[in-house]
């Protein structure tokens, strides 16, 4: 967690990231739920240097206070944040 006690989500937006999806991603926000907003922090990066280890699966990829999601989308996003939320 962020020292402002929030969730740190990281995007990236570098070349294949976007092309892979992440352009789906800009508008994160507005998919958050409501009773969330306030508990996450959100990032936009150039690029995460996640896509040059293939270990991480396929792009586009985010970052959930340091854990990695591969194959980012908003269902994916928004589930990672309420597990983490509600343990």
């Amino acid at each position: 967690m962020e020292e402002s006690g929030k969730i740190l989500l990281e995007l990236c937006f570098g070349t294949t990231c976007f092309v892979m999806g992440a352009s789906k991603l800009q508008e994160i926000e507005q998919y958050i739920p409501p009773q969330y907003k306030n508990k996450v922090e959100v990032k936009a990066h150039t690029c995460l240097d996640l896509c040059k280890n293939a270990t991480y699966m396929k792009a586009p990829f985010v970052k959930l206070d340091g854990e990695i999601i591969s194959e980012a989308t908003v269902e994916k996003i928004i589930q990672a944040i309420e597990r983490k939320i509600n343990g």
